[in-house]
């Protein structure tokens, strides 16, 4: 198999037909630990994976969990990821408007991805599927699924710059089509109220020491 992708908790490995997600052993931390860990988080995540999909999420098929090895083998996602795919065209908001659905449905069944990102969105098939749900959790709280939306905004702004605002215009049409909740989005417009009024306090503090 070969290696696509490593971070700090796992390492990917894909062949034609599976990928397969490792967590490797961590030595600095004590053995039983360790093993505790990777165990919980393995099977959390594949339980997360496994909810999304009874609930109709396009997510990818899981083949087989190993908790005792931190292994989780999936079904391997032939496409591109849609943060290649978007622009600033008609198609890319009709993607937009479909991963706005799909996060709100995530949200309803109580899911947090904890990593929305374009770069964990893959167009197989002329569908959008998320992957990679190891920051994922289960909450019913506003403000969890605010900080999901604040995470995607900031992603777009980032990836997407030249036409951030029609995607995530869209992306919100989705969200409130899919059931979204007016209250998660009116928090995420607070949150990132919080977060340029802590900018700008840093920038008025760093102007004075500059004096």
């Amino acid at each position: 198999m070969k290696e696509i992708a490593r971070g700090a908790e796992a390492v990917i490995y894909r062949d034609a037909d599976s990928v397969r997600k490792e967590r490797p052993k961590k030595n600095y931390r004590h053995p039983v630990m360790d093993e505790k860990i990777r165990k919980l988080r393995t099977r959390h995540e594949a339980r997360i994976i496994g909810r999304a999909a009874k609930a109709g999420i396009p997510v990818p098929k899981i083949f087989g969990c190993d908790e005792c090895e931190g292994l989780i083998v999936m079904e391997h996602l032939k496409g591109k990821k849609l943060r290649d795919v978007l622009a600033g065209d008609k198609r890319s908001l009709e993607l937009a408007e479909e991963v706005g659905e799909s996060v709100a449905r995530l949200h309803k069944e109580g899911i947090i991805h904890g990593d929305l990102t374009t770069s964990n969105m893959i167009l197989h098939r002329g569908k959008v599927f998320f992957i990679d749900f190891g920051l994922g959790f289960h909450s019913d709280r506003v403000e969890d699924k605010a900080v999901d939306l604040h995470l995607l905004k900031r992603a777009l702004e980032s990836r997407h710059w030249r036409f951030w605002e029609k995607l995530f215009e869209a992306i919100l049409k989705g969200y409130f089509a899919g059931g979204g909740q007016k209250q998660v989005v009116k928090q995420m417009e607070t949150i990132g109220a919080r977060g340029r009024y802590r900018h700008d306090k840093r920038s008025k503090k760093k102007e004075r020491q500059k004096d």
